[in-house]
């Protein structure tokens, strides 16, 4: 027979932030410890709102497997003396398992005998199990911050006020501190305010129904975007989709009512940005836009309650909004009073970081590294960069930056533009800080393009060159996202740029902050750290481990090239010359790799075949041209297959002759360094 499972861990609202870890990690709890106190189940599912975080298990079985537990012992040897007799360690490992020494068993492992003490374990009706077990649960779940109440010790993320936990029909006696399992459980706090008696976990599901509680997640998402999507064409518009928003409104409501609010039309003169991230952030609200995409003077929002009383709701949130988008409106209107540039004259006394100096210094730094990168790529005309440099950081000072933080370099742009600055400057402006996050956009614009790169890369060598470096899961300047905006925007505009020589460009600009550590030593660990980067996203792209790691040993600071060599030995490894260059590669590379010398002597050859060799191989180094023709050098290295075989068919490469031996060592040393100028061909799997 079988039984459905309840637990109820009944709290204060809890942070909606923390709600997707809790139901992942109390399922996989759930699912860990049911298995190993051998409890079968048909269904478990994780179910959450503010107020509760809920267990059900369907069909869980009343009693657990028997089982027979083997624990391994000492060897043989050690277990017995030469006249059979146990030894100390023998019964003491008997002992500790608590059986009988003549009860231990010989068993063969690998070859060595070892003692076993095999026990016979009867299954326990499961009633008996779950109270330990839950207990262990509850108190297991992780969160982000953790708190006590009062004179407990039990730490959760907001005060336990009930438990429901009931096997069937049956209470599950459990007992931590203050808390006691019963069938008591509460509706929504105020639709339903008076305390459920639940007779078992069918019931359970019926009265939070009836009770003005969605206790599905899944379903609750459904419904209040249905909803939202309503309340918008009511409106006449249709709502911005935003998950994390949808998310987050998920968790903050149990009984969700979509309904829609209005602001003046006056406000709409703010950039939307401004407005939507206030409606956002500040009031959780699903901006609305009409057919041609703009934004319209309408919010929809989400109550935790049904309709009644909706219109003192509503008025309440436009009251509320209108607030914050008055103060929106003054801070736009101050800020325009004077010209972007005009707030520069505050940069000297804002640090960026204690031993970088001050943003105005950083601006200084920027313009270098911006203007070194434009002459490199010949991206951008310098004037224009040079200007967009200068202004990067001038928003910073702005009002509506202050108080929205999250819109720097939007606000820079808009600021830029009123201020009569050229589009390209403004728009670099805003680009600079782009991607701003994982799928974001990237720059598009050449000026923007470059100072954005010139923004990542001052910023990690900044941090290098000073010994902050990422550690683990701590990275409080963001400096692997930068360094994968890094990688991304080269990519994506094909940037054929040496990083090496940006890096120690960059590395100059920061000698007066008096660096812990010298320009190679910098420019190294910066160079492996985005190479790191790289990595990751070669292997995004779908890029086999062993191309990846082959085109990598070859140690390059040009990224593109790196991404080239990548598709091309990827393609060779579906091509019919495959096979023909890997026997190439493989028998001049194994009896080559120690030696170093790739200098070959022709009146030292000896043999046609080494002659003819050499020959082919010399028309190959004489093609050879910058940048590489990678295809073109592997169709040549093919073609040396024949001549390589009769080579090694003809003569032994390790004669007694020390000259001659050497003279045809390099002679395959070289052949294996042009195939190693494309991969190092020896970590391909083939």
């Amino acid at each position: 027979m079988a039984q459905d499972l309840l637990l109820e861990i009944g709290v204060e609202e809890m942070p909606s932030a923390y709600m997707p870890g809790a139901v992942r990690d109390l399922q996989e709890l759930a699912q860990q410890l049911l298995g190993d106190a051998r409890l079968e189940w048909k269904e478990l599912k994780v179910y959450a709102t503010p107020r509760r975080l809920v267990l059900y298990v369907k069909q869980l079985a009343e009693q657990q497997r028997d089982a027979v537990i083997e624990n391994r012992g000492p060897k043989k040897q050690m277990a017995f003396d030469e006249q059979g007799n146990p030894t100390k360690a023998c019964q003491g490992f008997a002992r500790g398992q608590g059986v009988n020494v003549e009860d231990l068993q010989v068993k063969e492992v690998n070859g060595i005998e070892y003692v076993f003490a095999v026990k016979k374990l009867t299954g326990q009706a499961t009633l008996q199990v779950l109270p330990e077990l839950l207990t262990g649960l509850i108190t297991s779940i992780p969160f982000p911050k953790s708190m006590r109440w009062g004179y407990y010790h039990l730490r959760f993320a907001r005060p336990i006020r009930w438990l429901v936990a009931l096997f069937g029909d049956q209470v599950i006696p459990i007992e931590i501190e203050n808390l006691k399992g019963g069938r008591t459980t509460w509706g929504h706090r105020f639709l339903a305010p008076e305390p459920l008696t639940v007779a078992n976990p069918d019931d359970y599901m019926r009265q939070l129904e009836s009770n003005y509680v969605v206790l599905d997640q899944q379903a609750r998402r459904e419904m209040i975007w249905k909803q939202v999507q309503e309340a918008a064409a009511e409106a006449g518009g249709t709502p911005m989709e935003n998950p994390d928003l949808l998310e987050e409104i998920n968790y903050l409501v149990e009984y969700p009512t979509a309904f829609t609010g209005r602001f003046s039309e006056s406000y709409l003169q703010v950039p939307p940005e401004v407005l939507t991230t206030t409606m956002i952030n500040n009031q959780r609200y699903f901006p609305i836009y009409d057919e041609s995409g703009r934004l319209m003077p309408a919010f929809a929002a989400v109550r935790n309650g049904n309709r009644d009383h909706l219109d003192n709701v509503r008025a309440g949130n436009e009251r509320v909004l209108r607030a914050r988008l008055e103060d929106a409106l003054f801070f736009w209107n101050e800020d325009n009073k004077k010209p972007l540039e005009a707030f520069n004259q505050g940069l000297a006394d804002v640090l960026f970081q204690e031993r970088l100096g001050t943003l105005e210094r950083k601006v200084q730094r920027l313009e270098a590294i911006a203007l070194y990168l434009c002459r490199e790529t010949g991206w951008g005309k310098p004037e224009l960069v040079k200007r967009a440099a200068q202004l990067s950081k001038a928003d910073l000072l702005s009002s509506m930056v202050y108080e929205f933080p999250e819109l720097q370099g939007i606000m820079g742009r808009y600021y830029a533009q009123n201020s009569g600055e050229d589009p390209q400057v403004a728009q670099a402006i805003f680009e600079h800080y782009l991607p701003r996050f994982a799928g974001d956009q990237l720059p598009q614009s050449e000026v923007g393009t470059v100072l954005s790169l010139a923004e990542k890369i001052h910023n990690l060598m900044g941090c290098f060159c000073i010994g902050i470096k990422p550690t683990g899961s701590q990275d409080p300047y963001a400096l692997r996202r930068q360094a994968l905006g890094l990688v991304h925007i080269i990519m994506e505009h094909r940037l054929n740029i040496d990083l090496q020589q940006v890096f120690r460009e960059a590395y100059r600009q920061f000698t007066e902050v008096k660096p812990d550590v010298d320009e190679e030593t910098a420019v190294g660990e910066l160079l492996e750290f985005v190479l790191q980067r790289m990595k990751g996203v070669l292997a995004e792209q779908k890029f086999s481990y062993d191309v990846i790691d082959s085109v990598m040993a070859k140690s390059t600071g040009y990224l593109l090239d790196i991404y080239n060599r990548a598709q091309i030995v990827q393609e060779l490894k579906k091509s019919p010359l495959f096979e023909d260059f890997m026997v190439v590669f493989n028998r001049s590379h194994n009896l080559s790799k120690k030696w170093q010398q790739t200098t070959v002597l022709a009146d030292v050859l000896q043999d046609d075949s080494e002659k003819e060799l050499y020959q082919q191989l010399t028309a190959v180094q004489s093609r050879l041209s910058a940048p590489l023709d990678y295809h073109q050098l592997i169709k040549d290295l093919v073609d040396l297959r024949p001549y390589v075989d009769r080579f090694f068919e003809s003569v032994m490469v390790m004669v007694e002759d020390e000259k001659l031996k050497e003279n045809r060592l390099s002679l395959l040393r070289s052949i294996a360094g042009l195939c190693q100028q494309v991969a190092d061909f020896s970590k391909i799997v083939q």
